[in-house]
This record gives structure tokens, sequence and C-alpha cells, in this order.
């Protein structure tokens, strides 16, 4: 892709979900009231959602201060003004905050899916606050509640797969082993030297798209991608900052797949980059599935069998 896509945003700073909060008191309650100056990377609102984002300009008005930021990885027509009641600072506590939010929205199916709040576009007066409404309405009709769009044909083959998974976990009493070989992050990493060797795609293109997978899996693999049975294999495998991506493997990462659209709900998606987004996800879903026998592990144990590999080797 030309630009970065939506999966690929905020990776570097963990994306995907944790719980759940509030919408509204959160602005109220996380906001940071300090100077922000130019160049300062920040967390700003645009609808109900946090966005990385940089300070371009700062002018002092009569309200206060007023901040010119521009969306890492987003046209520069989404550029605008920001007061400091709409900015965060990018810190440990508000990225977290940042993804709370994300996962709030991302369950709320029946709300208006990032879209500028209609209290505001209506409270605009004048010629410049007609023009400022039809320059919003424009913008907004190149984008799409991404809920409604995003189709993810899971082959039946996979599907199968899922099931089976479902059935040995919560009926059979079973584990997938772990740590799985391959894990999701070499996977991840075969898909992208398959990409790059069969169709000479743009490394950078093929790259977003498997840092984005990652580091959703990572972050959505404890917040929703576990059965109830799996929680004390989890609590005893993952520590010392181990990433979920290097100990589980393709059982976990086909599941991130039926939850992928719910989670990209709450995302601005241009109609030509989310065509070319579905495209990519597709993809790696057959990718999945010519290599069915090589990445997914049909030998589960039994609950009281948890190999303890990661462990050791981080002691």
């Amino acid at each position: 892709m030309s630009s970065s896509t939506p999966i690929s945003g905020g990776c570097d700073d963990g994306g995907g979900t944790t719980s759940s909060v509030t919408d509204s008191p959160m602005r109220d309650e996380a906001v940071d009231s300090s100077t922000f100056q130019e160049g300062e990377r920040v967390l700003a609102f645009h609808g109900p959602c946090l966005y990385d984002a940089k300070v371009q300009r700062v002018e002092s008005c009569s309200g206060g201060w007023r901040y010119y930021v521009h969306y890492p990885g987003w046209k520069k027509t989404w550029d605008e003004w920001k007061g400091v009641e709409d900015m965060l600072k990018h810190t440990e506590v508000n990225i977290q905050k940042k993804e709370e939010l994300k996962a709030k929205h991302s369950l709320e199916k029946n709300t208006k899916l990032g879209r500028p709040s209609l209290d505001k576009i209506k409270s605009s007066t004048g010629v410049r606050g007609r023009k400022r409404k039809l320059e919003i309405v424009k913008k907004e009709e190149s984008f799409v509640p991404s809920e409604k769009h995003v189709n993810l044909q899971i082959p039946s083959i996979l599907k199968k797969q899922l099931v089976d998974d479902h059935e040995s976990i919560t009926h059979l009493g079973q584990l997938v082993k772990l740590p799985r070989n391959p894990s999701a992050c070499e996977i991840l990493n075969k898909y992208f030297d398959y990409q790059v060797k069969k169709d000479g795609m743009i490394v950078e293109t093929v790259k977003e798209i498997v840092d984005g997978l990652r580091c959703y899996f990572d972050k959505a693999l404890p917040a929703m991608l576990l059965y109830k049975e799996e929680r004390q294999q989890y609590k005893e495998v993952i520590a010392n900052n181990v990433s979920p991506s290097g100990v589980y493997g393709a059982e976990h990462l086909l599941r991130l797949f039926v939850k992928l659209p719910e989670m990209l709900s709450c995302v601005h998606i241009e109609m030509e980059t989310l065509s070319e987004l579905q495209q990519r996800l597709l993809e790696f879903l057959r990718f999945l599935q010519s290599n069915q026998r090589e990445f997914f592990d049909s030998n589960y144990e039994k609950a009281d069998g948890i190999d303890n590999a990661v462990k050791d080797k981080e002691n």
C-alpha cells in the first residue's frame, strides 16, 4: 500500500485491545493540561477513539493553547486543530487508555464508528461554518464503518480447524502444547518471505501487514483469543515479558481472524484502502490453509500436562 494501513497503525506502541471503559468520562479524567510542543508525539481524540499524532504547530488564543496535529500514516486532509482537552501526553498509561477505548469501541456494534459528533457539525455557524460542515461531510463520505464492510470469509477447511480446536479445549479438556513450533511470529515471517518472493511485492507493504497482525495478536490474545480453560496455561507460559506471538501458534492466530472485523471497527478506513487490506488478509488465510499440515498441531495435551519449556528457557 502507498500509505500505512489501518492494521499497521500504532504497532510500535501496542495495538489491539485489552479491556472495556466508558468513553466520555475517559476524555475528562485522562486530560493532561500541560502545554505540548511542536514536533511532540502525542495521543489525540478523533471521535471516541485516541490516535497517535504529532504536533505540527502551536498557537496561543483567547481560550488558551491550540495545536495543529498530523496523524502519522494518514493523509494530510485529516490534519486538524486540537485543544488541550482533546490531547494526551504519549505515556505508557495513556497508551493503555488508547487501547482500552479501542476495545470498548470495537464492541459497540450499534454506534456510528469513528465518526465526528453531529453536535459539533451542527454548531458551526456563518459562511465559514457551513464551508467547514461541507468539508467534513465530503471527508466522511470516503470513510465507512468497517464492521459493515470488512468481510473475511474463512476457508471451510480452516473453519473445521476452529471447530475441532474448540471441541478439544472446551469438551475434551485438552490444551494446545506450548510453546508452539512454528510460533505465530515465525508463521508471519514465513508469510513475509513467501509474499516478497512470490509477487515481488514492496517489502514495506508486506511488513506493514505482518507487523500489524503480530501487534494485534499480542494485544488481543489475553483479552479475547483464549477460552477460559486456557487462562491458567497462559499465566504459566507468559512470563518475563515474553510475547504471545513467540509462544502461541497457528491455532490461536486463526482465532484472531474471527475477531479482526470487530477489532478494526473503530478504525477510519478509506474504501480503497479497505478493499486492499481485506484482500491481503484473505491472502494470508489462503497461506494458512495451504500450509495447514505444517502449521497446525493435531496432538493436544491434557490440561494438567502444561509444557513449561518457556519458563525454563527464561530462567
